[in-house]
């Protein structure tokens, strides 16, 4: 029989490491040798294993001062690591593989920054130079005034799923440990709508078309993204790209313009006239052998 390899060295931790640098290395770890993520691999799910079985114990303060003092045999029937406990590791793996387990655990209840929008916006090579103001239509998704974004009608509402019993998750057995995944019938919310509202169809929210006044700054360039804040918690965010001037290129700061002048002026010097990006005609000295 092999014996069991020392938890601290499993997870890659010291002895005197805390409840977060104990949760982070199992995190990698987890991360790296998961079975979904390495399909067929008897080695990744014995690694797996093992390092679930070195964090279940060292995370319970009981099991972990039983270990340090007696090391595997103090846990020998005391508890050690249960396949079963695996379901309880939700708030680690809803961060990891929320595809997997549905988001588990506490994740879904965190606060979500809006929804940030980007848009492409091409502008002329003047309009960069000076800056300008425009008014632009965007797509928004709001609630649905009609339900409020209950996505019932009016006096129905929404009742308790009957598939994941309000809970929003339904668990089932995956080998040697037990998984959660979202609910399919109601999406994770826990309750569903028997009436959908006939406005949204049941989904509380729709998509609206709304104007706004974009400034766009002077002296942007190809590649700068201009920030509009139309409400708290979100952004649109439009990526500028300048379509090109026949008369000037820009490099960085400074703008450069071509003059055709006679061989004459060019050998002997003279003066020759130019337009500016404003509009003005100047006069430009050639100097002498130029």
């Amino acid at each position: 029989m092999v014996a069991k390899r020392d938890y601290y060295e499993v997870l890659g931790v010291g002895r005197g490491c805390g409840a977060q640098e104990l949760k982070s290395a199992y995190r990698k770890l987890a991360m790296q040798y998961h079975p979904d993520r390495n399909p067929g691999s008897q080695e990744a799910e014995e690694k797996f294993k093992e390092a679930s079985e070195a964090y279940s114990v060292l995370s319970d303060a009981e099991k972990r001062a039983r270990y340090d003092r007696f090391g595997h045999d103090g846990l020998a029937g005391g508890g050690g690591f249960q396949p079963g406990e695996f379901s309880d590791f939700s708030d680690i793996f809803g961060d990891l593989f929320g595809d997997i387990f549905g988001g588990g655990g506490r994740t879904r209840n965190r606060p979500r920054r809006g929804s940030d929008l980007q848009y492409e916006l091409e502008i002329d090579f003047e309009d960069a130079v000076f800056g300008f103001s425009t008014e632009i239509q965007f797509p928004r998704t709001e609630a649905c005034g009609r339900c409020a974004g209950s996505g019932a009608e009016a006096g129905s509402g929404r009742s308790t799923c009957g598939a994941c019993g309000g809970r929003g998750q339904v668990a089932y057995q995956q080998g040697f440990f037990s998984v959660r995944r979202t609910c399919s019938t109601c999406q994770g919310a826990g309750r569903i709508v028997r009436n959908p509202c006939k406005s949204c169809a049941g989904a509380g929210v729709k998509r609206n078309e709304r104007k706004l006044k974009v400034n766009i700054p002077p002296g942007v360039d190809n590649g700068s993204v201009v920030r509009v804040t139309p409400e708290r918690g979100s952004e649109l965010l439009f990526r500028v790209s300048v379509t090109p001037d026949p008369r000037f290129r820009r490099e960085g700061a400074d703008l450069y313009a071509d003059l055709r002048a006679p061989f004459e002026d060019v050998i002997l010097g003279g003066e020759a006239e130019l337009e500016t990006i404003d509009g003005r005609r100047i006069s430009v000295s050639i100097p002498e052998g130029s």
